[in-house]
Parts: structure tokens; sequence; C-alpha cells
């Protein structure tokens, strides 16, 4: 990659690594539904002022609109839903490290949609690698049942398959679009989706009262939407659908450390296991031969 993309992929791993801590604080005031509601809000409202700058050229075929707002549903709504959910239970950090399993489930479906990225036989092998440290971190909540952490484990698992979902489907149909449209087009869609839900499992709609519920929503809002998604497509187009996942990997770092430092969240065998066999099975994955 150029030093223009390592850049990108570096600003976008600490952002999305420290959105968890944010929304781990944030869904101890407000539900899921609601946070992601607001979350896109701030996030749309952030490349609307982008867009008075760059005066991009809007879609004008409504196949366009419709591919776009579908890919704000399984890229925004659908994952940003089930992680806010997932970390009502699950701790900050693990759910950064069974995020960064996005690659893996990306590699599969690229394999089946992408003629330029294929399954080997290295790849099969780091496929069962990162599985093996999923299996790890789920291991200690499999015997608790349905209910608790083992859910919201299951939850964070879901998105990861909706960010390989999306990212494959956004590098086959966004080609040629303006950066700051790819971005824009698919949060609106995502937020009138989930204003709608939220009015109906959040109601009556209470906006938060404590400030750092506000300072976290306008973090992920502004940087981890808005200004994220920017330096996503980017690199999607720049380096691939891949290499853009590998960003994932980057997580686990960054909320580890926020976690143990702000959370006072525990740093377990399991974690740091089931966190050394996903990363090293990304990294070998798409290591050069």
């Amino acid at each position: 990659m150029k030093s223009k993309d390592w850049l990108a992929f570096i600003l976008l791993g600490t952002i999305w690594g420290s959105s968890f801590l944010w929304i781990k604080i944030a869904v101890q005031e407000v539900g899921p539904a609601l946070l992601v509601a607001l979350r896109l809000l701030f996030g749309v409202l952030t490349l609307l002022v982008v867009a008075l700058f760059t005066r991009p050229e809007w879609p004008r075929r409504r196949q366009v609109w419709l591919s776009l707002a579908l890919l704000g549903i399984i890229n925004n709504a659908i994952p940003y839903s089930l992680i806010s959910w997932g970390e009502q239970y699950i701790d900050s950090s693990v759910a950064a490290v069974l995020n960064s399993t996005t690659p893996l489930f990306t590699m599969i479906i690229a394999h089946r949609f992408l003629t330029d990225d294929r399954m080997t036989s290295r790849r099969i092998f780091s496929l069962l690698m990162g599985f093996a440290g999923v299996f790890i971190l789920l291991s200690k909540d499999l015997t608790a049942g349905f209910h608790g952490s083992l859910a919201g484990q299951l939850a964070v698992l879901l998105a990861s398959v909706s960010y390989a979902i999306s990212s494959v489907f956004a590098r086959r149909t966004t080609k040629g679009l303006d950066q700051t449209i790819q971005a824009i087009v698919p949060l609106i869609g995502a937020d009138v989706l989930m204003w709608s839900l939220a009015s109906a499992v959040d109601a009556p709609i209470t906006l938060p009262a404590i400030r750092l519920t506000w300072v976290a929503i306008l973090w992920l809002g502004v940087m981890g939407t808005g200004l994220a998604f920017l330096l996503y497509f980017y690199l999607l187009h720049s380096v691939g659908p891949t290499r853009t996942a590998l960003v994932t990997y980057v997580f686990p770092l960054v909320a580890v450390i926020l976690g143990v430092v702000f959370l006072n969240e525990s740093l377990d065998w399991q974690l740091a296991a089931g966190a050394v066999l996903i990363i090293a099975s990304v990294v070998l994955v798409n290591r050069r031969r």
C-alpha cells in the first residue's frame, strides 16, 4: 500500500477501534436502536457539511439509490444494531476481538462473488485458525445458556458477517461513484430505517440526560461514522475489500487498551489467546508468499 493508504488505514483502525469504548458507555443510558439512529444522524450531518464543500454529483439513476440504500442496511443499520445490543452484555474489548473476524468472513464471501479473490489451502488453514480463536473466546460462556454474554458475542459475530457481505457488495456496486456519495447515501437510508425502529422499540423516545453519553454519541456519529466512512470507501477502491477488511485487526489492540484502562475490563487468558489466534489468522491469510 502507498503511504497515503497506510495513513488512512491506521486512522480508520484507531477511530473504529475506539468506537467500542464509546458504544459501551452510550448503551448504559440509551437503547441500541436509539443509539444507532442518533449515531447515523450525526454521521449524515457531518457528511452533508463535507458535501457542501466538495459538491459531489448525486446519482440520477433509481437503481443506484436502491443499491446504496441496501448497502446502508447491511453495512450500517444491521451491524451497528447488533454490536450495540451485544455490548450490553459483553466487554468492549471482547466485541472488538470478535469483530476482527470480519476479514475471515469476507474471504469466504469474496471467493464466491469476486473472481480475483479465491480460496487456497493457506487461506483455509487461516480460516480454521481464526475460528479456533472465536471458539476459545466463546468457550467460557458456552455452558451459560443462550442469554447473557454468549448471546452478546453471537450478535457481534453476526455483525461481522454483515460487514463482510457489505464490503463485497460495495466493491461490486459503488465503483465510479463519488466517495462522499458512497458514504452519505447509505447512511441516509439506514438512518430512516433506524428512526422507524427506534420509534417502535424505544417508545417513548427519551434523549440522553448525561453529558458523557452525548460525547459518546457525537464521537460515534462525527468520527466513527462520518469521517470513518470517507476513509473506508477510499480504501475499499484503493486497496480492495480484503485488505480494507484487515483494518479490523487493529480494533483489538485499541479496544483492549481502552477497555482495561477506562472501563476496568478484565484481560483473561481466553481474551488474549482468542485475540492472538484471530489476528494471526488474518495476517497469515493476507501475507505475501
